[in-house]
């Protein structure tokens, strides 16, 4: 009580009235938000305070400024003089908080996934721009979203989760391992290539790529990756970001290929037998942060962290994979080889529409780029979609292709436009060739769809290019083996389903194109037909 009431007599005046007490200001943290205008004795001053006052005469002697410390590398520091790299990394370290500290503060956004995400404010000047806003309009599970009610949420959400998750790793990295050097430049393009890395997702997600461009484009080689990078490039274009970017530190063009390369991975033009380092952002010896974003060595990265937990949480089921934990023991360890991966302890090892579109095109292929697509084409009157038209009032009826069922072969067969279109033939003439009388389904009345699962590595087994490191010796990365974890494990990690579907939906038919079915699996020396449930 009595220093409540010190506290009120401070700021009575001597006629007894109130004043309002003025804020606070922190001079030092003034001049550290302001480190760019620094001459060489408040960077003297900063290294006083930092408790590097050993090294402030060689500072003076070589007259480093604030404008210079962004660019102070190790090599620099032992150039002029200080020789153990101890110290180097102490004092590069002490810098490094400066640019932590932004004229602009942070922006928060509330996630449903990780809570209130904070976010630098370049990446809030990127997020701020028509080509990201546009991801709004992008259904992250694209037509899963017609079966499951939940799953409405869009690659807005998941790209800022992305990005987020990328700065988690690379700074839990960067907390664990000075040693590492990561710079506040690398922290920020690391965030950026995660924000971007969905930018080129046309319709309905993976639907549009993998259904669409080979029905309506065939002969088209399209990756939403390489989308993404001309859409990368054009939004910096478009709202004069190069300036910005600069402003807050990055180095171009470096910075600007470092982002992409994490994206699509080296350019095209470098071969895959190419022994040299492919990348020309950084250097080999930061070769780790290629993989945090879209890893190419074994495909555990924070891309599939968000989407596994986000997908999970709107379509309302659990999700077994603890990417918190993940990013609390990673580290960067030594391998046998030129590249040092990123490892994680070995306890954690057990965490680990398309037809009516290619009918309307190119009629409305200006209107690509977003979901309101299905409504533009809905809700038109050119006689020219009528059936693209009547297929989608189908599916806001509810009135859809029913499964018959699925099958696979012993071994994966190879899959062309050419060959689904020969089995709907084959389909139709299935009980033709058994002497069957029954010729009422014609080889457009069946849909043949072929899925893929597997691990992210298609038929590899992922865990195979993991490495982890002991409890007894964290610096020194180990390969673990399927038989040193579990018998339990899969032996395969790749599989091909052989969906067929039957556009007519009447009882006699469905009955007919079953036998139909079940005939030319034997024909076709299928696995016996699994009938799946026929969500409504």
């Amino acid at each position: 009580m009595e220093n409540r009431k010190r506290q009120l007599e401070a700021v009575v005046t001597d006629n007894h009235c109130f004043k309002t007490p003025e804020k606070r200001v922190s001079l030092v943290r003034l001049l550290d938000s302001d480190y760019m205008r620094w001459g060489v004795e408040e960077t003297c001053r900063y290294l006083r305070r930092e408790d590097l006052v050993e090294w402030e005469d060689i500072f003076k002697v070589q007259k480093i400024t604030g404008v210079g410390l962004r660019y102070l590398s190790d090599a620099d520091l032992e150039k002029i003089g200080i020789k153990c790299l101890g110290d180097r990394l102490k004092i590069l370290h002490s810098f490094r908080k400066l640019w932590q500290i932004g004229a602009e503060p942070n922006k928060v956004f509330n996630d449903p996934i990780h809570g209130h995400v904070e976010l630098h404010p370049l990446l809030v000047k990127i997020i701020d721009t028509p080509q990201f806003q546009r991801l709004r309009n992008l259904k992250q599970l694209g037509g899963t979203y017609y079966v499951f009610p939940g799953a409405s949420h869009n690659r807005f959400e998941h790209s800022i989760g992305v990005g987020h998750l990328a700065g988690r790793l690379v700074e839990a990295l960067n907390e664990r391992q000075p040693e590492l050097l990561i710079s506040r430049r690398d922290i920020l393009c690391v965030q950026i290539a995660g924000l971007c890395h969905d930018l080129g997702h046309g319709p309905f997600s993976h639907m549009f790529d993998s259904k669409f461009i080979p029905t309506a484009r065939p002969g088209i080689s399209w990756k939403h990756e390489n989308a993404s990078l001309s859409m990368f490039d054009y939004l910096v274009k478009d709202n004069g970001l190069k300036p910005v970017m600069e402003q807050h530190g990055l180095v171009l063009p470096e910075d600007l290929d470092f982002i992409k390369e994490q994206i699509a991975g080296p350019p095209n033009s470098v071969s895959v037998q190419d022994k040299k380092w492919p990348y020309k952002g950084r250097p080999e010896d930061k070769s780790f942060l290629y993989e945090i974003v879209a890893n190419k060595r074994n495909g555990i990265d924070v891309d599939k962290w968000d989407y596994f937990a986000r997908d999970c949480y709107h379509l309302g089921i659990k999700n077994n994979f603890d990417h918190g934990r993940f990013i609390k023991f990673a580290r960067v360890c030594e391998v046998d080889g030129p590249e040092p991966p990123s490892c994680t302890r070995d306890k954690v090892m057990g965490c680990f529409l398309c037809l009516s579109f290619a009918l309307c095109y190119p009629s409305y292929s200006s209107v690509w780029p977003v979901d309101h697509v299905f409504e533009r084409i809905l809700h038109s009157s050119s006689p020219e979609l009528a059936e693209s038209r009547q297929i989608l009032r189908n599916i806001v009826c509810r009135r859809l292709y029913k499964c018959l069922g699925q099958t696979q072969a012993e071994q994966p067969l190879i899959v062309t436009p050419e060959k689904i279109r020969k089995w709907e033939e084959d389909l139709a003439e299935s009980l033709l060739q058994s002497g069957s009388k029954d010729g009422s389904l014609q080889p457009e009345d069946f849909v043949v769809s072929v899925i893929y699962m597997d691990y992210g590595m298609k038929d590899k087994n992922p865990i195979n290019n993991v490495r982890f490191y002991c409890k007894d010796d964290s610096s020194k990365a180990i390969q673990i083996r399927k038989n040193q974890v579990s018998k339990l494990l899969p032996e395969q990690f790749a599989e091909q389903l052989i969906r067929v579907y039957c556009k007519k939906t009447d009882d006699r038919s469905l009955e007919a194109a079953k036998k139909h079915f079940v005939q030319w699996c034997i024909n076709m020396n299928l696995s016996k037909p699994q009938v799946l449930f026929n969500r409504t």
